[in-house]
C-alpha cells in the first residue's frame, strides 16, 4: 500500500521565497554587473539609459523582494516549523527587508529625480549632482543582500529535504 503524503504549507513556501528570491537576485546581480558601464557613458548618454533600465525593473524587483519577503514570514509564523528553517527564514526576511529599506531610501530618490530630467536639457549643476557613484554603491549593497537571502533561503531549504 502506498502512502499518502499531505502537503505542507514549508512545500509550497519554500519554492515560492527560492524562486521569488532567485528573481531578485538575479536582477539585482544584472544591474550590479552593468552599473559600472554608467561610468562610462557621456552624461547626456548616461541619463536616458538610466532612465530606460529603470524602467524595465520596476515593478519587477519590489514585486520579487516583497513575495520572497513574504515566503519567509510565513514561513517564521507557522506554527510547529522546523525550527532551523524558521531561523533561517528570519534572517532572509531581515536581509529582504534590508534591501528593500536601501531601495525605498537611497536608490528610488535618485531614480525618481533622473526621471524629472530631460538629457538634451540637464540642469548647470548636473556634474556636481552627478548620482551615478552613489546609485552604484547602494545597488551594490542591496544586490549582496539580495543574494545572502538568496544563499539563507536554499539553506532553510536544504534543512527540509
Amino acid at each position: 500500500m502506498s502512502e499518502v503524503t499531505t502537503l505542507q504549507p514549508t512545500h509550497v513556501l519554500m519554492p515560492l521565497a527560492l524562486f521569488a528570491g532567485g528573481l531578485a537576485a538575479g536582477g539585482l546581480s544584472v544591474s550590479v554587473l552593468a552599473a559600472p558601464l554608467f561610468t562610462t557613458l557621456p552624461t547626456s548618454m548616461y541619463v536616458p539609459v538610466h532612465q530606460g533600465l529603470v524602467t524595465r525593473f520596476d515593478p519587477f524587483m519590489p514585486v520579487s523582494l516583497l513575495s520572497c519577503l513574504l515566503c519567509d514570514v510565513a514561513l517564521v509564523a507557522l506554527p510547529g516549523g522546523d525550527a532551523v528553517v524558521r531561523v533561517l527564514a528570519a534572517l532572509a526576511a531581515v536581509l529582504l527587508a534590508s534591501a528593500m529599506t536601501v531601495s525605498l531610501t537611497k536608490n528610488v530618490p535618485i531614480n525618481r529625480w533622473l526621471s524629472t530630467l530631460d538629457a538634451r536639457r540637464l540642469p548647470a549643476d548636473f556634474a556636481a549632482r552627478d548620482p551615478r557613484e552613489r546609485w552604484i554603491r547602494w545597488n551594490r549593497v542591496r544586490g549582496a543582500l539580495a543574494v545572502s537571502a538568496l544563499v539563507v533561503n536554499v539553506g532553510a531549504a536544504a534543512t527540509l529535504m
